[in-house]
């Protein structure tokens, strides 16, 4: 069982700092933003890179080494408060070497004759220009679990021609909740930029499929903007019923100043009137112009 050291507020050290790309200080700035956490974790050792390699006779591909030669895994949160409440709303997350595990491919469930995750899958979905050839829960794809995405889905680092499996022929894939899959990025690297640029929102993964993210997700994505998405996909077919939140409005203090009242005008001493206006029926010297004849 590992041991995950007490977890970090803020980013203090420069090898978090590196491995943040100084997004802890941007979400530190934001309204309403508190409790940024980092779990500091060892670097993972070449010879537990070698073991996984044999283990699942897979070669892994040498971002990934780089990335565990300097963190086993990755876990970053933060939170925001509103109304004396901490809500926790970001999460960005990498499994370490150990919990770098293929998806179950047996049965789903203890009966005899129950379907697996191949029975399930359709092979209609042929694979278009833009779009590549998505993966297969057989043998003709070896897919690895990055990131369980806080159950909204899973983040697969795929090797699309199976065992034994070579570095250059990874991709990293989203599998949703459907069990449909959506292409992320060719690279590992890509991905992590993803990721970190997208401060960790829920359901950000969704943004890139065709159904996108949810109305509850597109508050957040309006009130802290990701670094890379897209804004122009928060105006569609939705914006007649979300809320258009305004950070200075949402997390202003309950503190109010207290602005005096205007008195009126005090009336002189003894019922003395002071000077009137006008009468309305009299003309002033000013517009009155007898023309003469």
């Amino acid at each position: 069982m590992e041991e995950s050291p007490p977890p970090l507020l803020g980013c203090n050290k420069p090898h978090l700092e590196k491995l943040t790309l100084g997004i802890t200080r941007i979400l530190e700035s934001s309204p309403g933003v508190t409790e940024v956490t980092i779990i500091e974790k060892a670097p993972a050792e070449r010879h537990m890179i070698s073991s996984w390699e044999q283990k699942n006779n897979c070669m892994m591909p040498e971002d990934i080494k780089n990335f565990y030669l300097m963190t086993n895994g990755f876990h970053m949160t933060w939170s925001v408060k509103l109304d004396e409440h901490i809500i926790p709303l970001g999460n960005m997350a990498i499994n370490s070497i150990s919990k770098l595990t293929e998806l179950n491919q047996s049965s789903m469930y203890s009966l005899p004759n129950a379907p697996t995750l191949a029975d399930l899958e359709d092979d209609t979905y042929e694979a278009s220009e833009d779009q590549p050839e998505k993966p297969h829960f057989d043998s003709r794809s070896v897919i690895f679990e990055l990131d369980s995405c806080n159950g909204n889905g899973k983040v697969c680092l795929v090797y699309k021609t199976g065992k034994p499996a070579l570095a250059q022929d990874t991709e990293i894939w989203f599998l949703d909740r459907a069990l449909y899959w959506h292409f992320l990025t060719d690279t590992f690297t890509a991905y992590y930029r993803l990721l970190i640029t997208h401060l960790g929102l829920p359901q950000w993964q969704y943004a890139f499929t065709s159904y996108g993210i949810s109305p509850q997700a597109k508050q957040w994505f309006s009130l802290y903007k990701p670094i890379t998405y897209n804004t122009d996909l928060l105006t569609g077919e939705t914006d007649s019923f979300m809320n258009k939140l305004d950070p200075s409005k949402v997390f202003k203090t309950k503190n109010k100043t207290v602005i005096p009242k205007k008195k009126g005008p005090v009336q002189p001493a003894g019922g003395q009137k002071g000077p009137s206006a006008p009468s309305a029926s009299k003309p002033s010297s000013s517009s009155a112009n007898p023309i003469r004849k």
